[in-house]
């Protein structure tokens, strides 16, 4: 029998219901209280021995305060993938207390997946990456609005070359659309537009600046040896992984990442379909960029050979071995598929490699 209390948590900006199950009991006690340290350490305080509870609780925007504040009182807490909990399909009710019953009943038949929750450094090094994807999208927000608002007025850019080149920007600069109004709108937009700019600049530098320093250091050099993966692609893969070997083979990195085929089996009937999208769209998204070198014949340059320097024989012979597997594997794809869908499949390789890199299974 087990022996554990569990406590399932319904954790809120502002409340956290708790059900709590004793041992050899079917029934919780339920509360709610705040979200607060003080409430907690008063919910813990009522039981004798910490050594015996167990807590959980989905994860979630809350973070991992709760987790991190419970290790401290000297309780096992999981945070466990939200998608992952197992729903009732006929239940049509759903309420705070019925979420924390389910998570504290659940956790003691072992049926919680939970995930690895990041040190504060690791929590750190990932909020800076993903706040240059945000900012990326706010920029990209800004010049969609610059391309309507020159539509809608009948300019169009004379010059050659693509849009967003520096001639593009000077273009921008001196337009006048006769109207007060207007001109100031304008002079908003392109402000928006300079200030992420300017942002993304100074946000690289601090991802180079934090990337070229511990804990990181070390993966992201390893990381860049690939075709396709420099500083910021690196540090995007370790700083959502942190730690690779958590995967016991490159098929779970792979099905983290979402990768994967989707597949639907019943009796003698099986379908498989596209990538199943289901894991971290972040490392998903990198891998498929990068992949996309691998559509050229297997080379180093300068700049590959520059990240190459310093690093163990292996290992540059194993970033070879991937340049010439991936890119067989795109020209065979790509002659019978669309060229996104052989990339996709070089991104699912990509990511084997990858994981093989960071468990030291380089063996070619």
């Amino acid at each position: 029998m087990d022996n554990f209390t569990h406590i399932g948590m319904d954790v809120h900006k502002d409340t956290i219901t708790v059900a709590v199950l004793r041992p050899g009991t079917t029934d919780c006690d339920e509360r709610t209280i705040a979200n607060t340290p003080e409430a907690i350490r008063r919910l813990i305080s009522r039981h004798d021995d910490r050594s015996f509870l167990r807590a959980c609780y989905e994860a979630g925007p809350t973070g991992y305060d709760t987790h991190r504040l419970l290790a401290t009182l000297g309780v096992a807490c999981d945070v466990v993938a939200a998608a992952l909990v197992p729903r009732r399909p006929g239940v049509r009710v759903k309420t705070d207390r019925l979420d924390a019953r389910n998570l504290a009943r659940l956790h003691r038949a072992g049926e919680l997946t939970a995930i690895r929750v990041p040190t504060p450094a690791e929590e750190a090094a990932r909020d800076l990456v993903r706040a240059r994807e945000d900012l990326k999208a706010d920029r990209r927000l800004a010049q969609q609005r610059i391309r309507s608002f020159l539509l809608r007025h009948g300019r169009h850019y004379p010059g050659r070359g693509g849009s967003w080149t520096r001639p593009f920007v000077q273009w921008l600069s001196v337009q006048d659309f006769g109207e007060t109004a207007a001109n100031a709108a304008w002079r908003h937009l392109l402000a928006a537009y300079s200030v992420r700019a300017s942002q993304l600049v100074s946000l690289d530098a601090e991802i180079a600046a934090v990337a070229a320093e511990p804990p990181l250091a070390e993966a992201v050099a390893r990381l860049r040896c690939f075709r396709g993966i420099d500083t910021l692609t690196a540090a995007t893969l370790a700083t959502e992984t942190c730690d690779f070997r958590r995967f016991p083979r490159a098929a779970s990195f792979m099905a983290f990442a979402g990768l994967v085929p989707s597949e639907r089996s019943s009796g003698a009937t099986s379908r498989h379909g596209g990538i199943t999208k289901t894991g971290n769209a972040h490392i998903r998204r990198v891998l498929v960029e990068a992949s996309w070198s691998y559509r050229y014949r297997p080379a180093v340059g300068k700049l590959l050979a520059g990240r190459l320097e310093g690093q163990p024989p292996e290992v540059a012979a194993y970033s070879w071995a991937a340049q010439c597997r991936l890119n067989a594997t795109y020209r065979k794809l790509a002659s019978v598929k669309s060229p996104n869908k052989a990339v996709v499949a070089v991104a699912r390789e990509l990511s084997g490699f990858v994981w093989g890199l960071m468990t030291d299974q380089i063996a070619v």
